[in-house]
């Protein structure tokens, strides 16, 4: 418990001091939003992995997705890997950083204002992203109260309140810049935590060998589909039902490309070896940590306990803890539970600083500032408050959320936020930047669209009717992953057919929006070989 403490003051402190440090870079909104658009590569790709892995991912869908199908959920972080990282820098990094300089963007609805001409369709994007990124922002809490009751007892409401405070106080004094250094910090320690936690789990069962052939003697149950009583599904290479596991992958995976914190990232990029070096390095992160966490996952019926269950459910949440709690208690077991309660305190700060960046930029420069009467400094005000406003707001409602189990329409909304703002948000972002013919109503329709899905998703959790797995609307409602995934591939397709049919755009503003592509710049040789 010493030791524990120890390690968390000090990465308290060094949050605080990096905050304080990163000061000078804050002193107007290009530098407090976007850094100045001066940040390189290492930096830019941990804030793009940090924001992306959250201890959402580490506690919540690793003990989830792990249960469900074994070993094979490794493939949700390799998805997350090659198609969430590696696809997402090479398709969006370079034209998102180009396109969103030259019609000056600091936002993702600024973007489509700008790009799309309309006013309105900024309005409408702030109000999506304020309304759907406070439930993801309050589900970052998640999971933290299981894991501390493993070493602390003190009340849940405290570690809410600490994190929370001392993220937004870094985030208030350094903005962007203190939130991608400390991401960076935070990255290395998720690194280091997710190899050792690993090591020493399997450990526990006599190593990785041992470990799977245990896991492939447990039994298939009802919940999966896979016959009754079927051994090995769970230690196999597509696991017991490839279909459910398939748009797990597609969610967690592709949705980056829509999610506005994340997006964000690129806009700040420095330069094309920037860009370059990002890349790869994003990638292996995302293996290490996201395939490291869901393969850790897979391991979660060896530690099967009365502690994981209520009644006939299964807690997801306490899966992960009764791994760690199964360690030596003493020793190196010891300072694993140490380090992992470091690294999901690292995981959630890191993910809630951007996200409350994002809301706060966006609220204030979009909705707030969007005719650009206020001055710098008012601005830097306003965006401030929000900051402070959005992490009380996302506090409380964990709180209260725990403090009454019934309470669960807030878990409900958690669940469909990344649809929600993946749905509405993918396809005419892509489009925007490679598809001058896209059009004013085509966004709009994907917004519908997007929207739409997540609503009614909303009604079946709600219990305002029930989905009948056996048929196609209701396989799609029956969970919030498979609407989610339903509503990134529908406006892939609706944004384009929409397009065909309606107004084309003004050929001088997009050929404007389009021209930073066609640029003339000179480059070092080491740089390009042409």
């Amino acid at each position: 418990m010493i030791l524990t403490i120890v390690m968390i003051v000090l990465f308290f402190g060094v949050m605080i001091g990096v905050g304080i440090n990163s000061r000078r870079h804050a002193t107007d909104v290009n530098g407090f939003v976007l850094g100045g658009r001066t940040v390189g590569p290492w930096l830019t790709a941990f804030a793009f992995g940090t924001s992306y892995f959250s201890a959402v991912i580490f506690i919540g869908y690793a003990g989830q997705f792990g249960w469900r199908y074994g070993v094979s959920a490794t493939w949700a972080g390799l998805g997350n890997a090659f198609i969430g990282s590696l696809l997402a820098w090479v398709i969006l990094g370079r034209r998102t950083r180009i396109m969103t300089q030259r019609i000056d963007s600091k936002t993702m609805p600024d973007f489509f204002g700008k790009r799309f001409d309309s006013d309105a369709l900024r309005i409408v994007a702030s109000a999506i992203v304020f309304i759907f990124l406070i439930p993801y922002t309050a589900s970052l809490y998640n999971g933290l109260s299981s894991l501390f009751n493993i070493s602390f007892n003190i009340p849940y409401w405290v570690i809410i309140v600490v994190m929370a405070a001392l993220t937004c106080v870094y985030v208030i004094v350094g903005g962007y810049m203190a939130t991608a250094i400390n991401d960076f910090i935070q990255g290395i320690i998720m690194l280091v935590g997710i190899v050792a936690v690993i090591v020493a789990v399997l450990k526990v069962n006599g190593g990785f060998v041992e470990s799977l052939n245990a896991l492939s003697q447990i039994p298939a149950e009802g919940t999966v589909k896979a016959a009754e009583g079927t051994q090995g599904v769970f230690a196999s290479f597509f696991g017991p039902d490839p279909l459910a596991l398939l748009f797990v992958v597609i969610l967690t995976s592709l949705g980056t490309w829509g999610l506005p914190q994340m997006v964000g990232k690129f806009y700040a990029i420095k330069n094309e070896e920037s860009i370059k070096k990002g890349t790869i390095i994003s990638t292996i992160f995302a293996i290490i940590v996201a395939g490291g966490c869901y393969f850790l996952g897979g391991f979660g019926r060896l530690f099967d306990s009365e502690a994981i269950h209520n009644g006939d459910k299964i807690v997801y949440d306490k899966i992960v803890p009764a791994m760690l709690s199964a360690l030596d208690g003493t020793g190196f077991g010891k300072i694993i539970i140490g380090i992992v309660i470091v690294l999901v305190l690292a995981a959630s700060m890191s993910t809630l600083s951007s996200l409350v960046l994002t809301s706060s930029s966006t609220l204030t420069l979009d909705l707030i500032d969007r005719k650009g009467k206020l001055g710098e400094k008012k601005k830097l005000l306003v965006m401030r408050l929000f900051v402070l406003f959005f992490v009380i707001v996302s506090a409380v409602i964990a709180i209260v959320k725990d403090a009454n189990p019934t309470f669960t329409f807030i878990a409900q909304m958690m669940g469909v936020s990344w649809g929600a703002l993946a749905g509405s948000f993918l396809a005419p972002f892509l489009y925007g930047l490679y598809w001058k013919k896209a059009t004013k109503a085509s966004v709009w329709a994907s917004f519908v669209w997007g929207v739409g899905v997540t609503l009614v998703q909303l009604l079946q959790m709600f219990g305002v009717f029930t989905a009948d797995k056996s048929t196609v609307f209701g396989y799609i409602f029956s969970s919030s992953i498979n609407s989610g995934v339903v509503a990134m591939l529908g406006g892939l397709v609706i944004v384009p057919l929409v397009s065909l049919f309606t107004r084309k755009p003004d050929a001088a503003m997009v050929d404007d929006a389009f021209a930073g592509y066609d640029k003339k710049v000179e480059a070092a040789q080491k740089h390009s070989l042409d």
